[in-house]
Parts: C-alpha cells; sequence; structure tokens
C-alpha cells in the first residue's frame, strides 16, 4: 500500500491526521472523472451537430470549459471534492489541511498539463512517487494534497473528568480565560493545549498534559460539573 499518514496543524491550531492518497486511487478517481466528461461531451455533441458551424464552434467553446473548470468548480465549491473522488473517498485540502480556494484549484488543474507529458500522465506519475505526500507537479506548485476522506481525524479526547476548586481566588477575567480555555480545548492540538496549559502552572502547579488535566478539572468546577 502506498498511503502514508501525516499529522499536520491548521492555523487555527486544530490537529489534524491525515492519510495522503497514492497513485492507485488518484488515478481510479481521475478515470471515473474523465469518463463523466467524456458522456457530458457526447451529449453535447449530439446537441450541437444540428446547429451546422455555429453548433461546431459553441462545441469547441463548452469543450474547453468543461475540460478546465470541470475540476476547478467541483474542487472549489464541493469541498475539494470532484465525482470521482468522492467515489473513492478522496479529498483536495491545502498542506495546512485547510479547505482549497481558489488560487488553489486553478493552478494545481493548470498544470495538469505538464502532468501529463511527454505522455499518459509520466510526469505526474514520477512526482508522486518520488515526492513526500505523493504530489503531483500541480499539487507541489499550489502547495495541496490529495487525502483519503477517512483518514481526517479530530485529535483524540482528553479524560477530563473531575473537578477541583481554584486554589486560590480568581477573577471575573481569569473564570472566563480557564472557561474559554475548557470550550475551545477540542479545537487545539495536543501542543497547543499544553502551551496554554504551562501558562497557568503557578496556579495549577503542574504542566504538560497533567498542566491541561489541571485546567479542565478547575473549569469543570467553575461550571459546577461533576
Amino acid at each position: 500500500m502506498l498511503d502514508t499518514a501525516c499529522s499536520i496543524e491548521t492555523p487555527e491550531g486544530i490537529d489534524l491526521a491525515l492519510r495522503p492518497a497514492g497513485p492507485v486511487p488518484r488515478i481510479l478517481a481521475y478515470g471515473i472523472d474523465l469518463v463523466i466528461r467524456w458522456a457530458i461531451m457526447f451529449v453535447i455533441a449530439m446537441l450541437m451537430g444540428f446547429a451546422g458551424q455555429l453548433g461546431m464552434g459553441m462545441m469547441m467553446i463548452l469543450y474547453f470549459l468543461l475540460e478546465w473548470f470541470y475540476p476547478v468548480c467541483f474542487e472549489r465549491f464541493r469541498d475539494g471534492v470532484t465525482p470521482g473522488k468522492k467515489s473513492m473517498d478522496l479529498r483536495v485540502v491545502n498542506d495546512d489541511g485547510t479547505p482549497v480556494g481558489w488560487d488553489g484549484a486553478i493552478v494545481r488543474n493548470l498544470l495538469r498539463a505538464a502532468d501529463f507529458l511527454p505522455f499518459f500522465y509520466v510526469v505526474g506519475l514520477v512526482s508522486m512517487v518520488t515526492s513526500r505526500h505523493f504530489r503531483r507537479l500541480g499539487d507541489l506548485a499550489a502547495g495541496t494534497l490529495v487525502v483519503h476522506n477517512a483518514g481526517i481525524k479530530p485529535p483524540a479526547p482528553v479524560d477530563e473528568t473531575g473537578t477541583r476548586p481554584a486554589p486560590v481566588p480568581l477573577s471575573d477575567d481569569e473564570q472566563r480565560a480557564l472557561l474559554d480555555f475548557s470550550e475551545s480545548r477540542n479545537r487545539l492540538s495536543p501542543q497547543r493545549q499544553a502551551e496554554l496549559a504551562d501558562i497557568l502552572t503557578p496556579l495549577t502547579g503542574k504542566s504538560g498534559k497533567a498542566g491541561v488535566l489541571e485546567v479542565m478539572r478547575i473549569a469543570n468546577g467553575l461550571k459546577g460539573q461533576a
């Protein structure tokens, strides 16, 4: 199997476990999208064939738009998923785990022509098998990854059972800061949680994961939770 897992932290501090997709599922997804485009092109040819030279001109324009904007629009408006990628449970994301935008979708698909060289995507295939996380030239230029949906995992839950009173009286702002940490913790990476909890080491007497648990217990006490 050619897939390897990687862990990244998003700009919001969310820790994501991603599993980049290797060449085989990506080729299958591309093949499905190609068949869909061919089917649409066939229908267009049938409809425009009755319009003579004007129909031929319109057909070429529609072919161009379909070839270049089919993947771009799906990736931009369907959260990185084309019909082919959906069938293979794949998704395009930025290399920091965030959803792909217009720039990334356009660049990665424009450079598909370079990946095709010299024929049948030889350059793209060589790039995928020799680069980290199986990225073709378009992905490298656009800063994108193709990943398995099943590989996008939230951070593991932390045991936050129990309560304890604050060792010293806390101001309203300090109480609010603890409660905000409690409410947003699951959106932060373990490293970021520990960094924030370490700030309160003078209050909790603990650091690292133990400090995170202690902060959560104090916050639970403030919320009156058991």
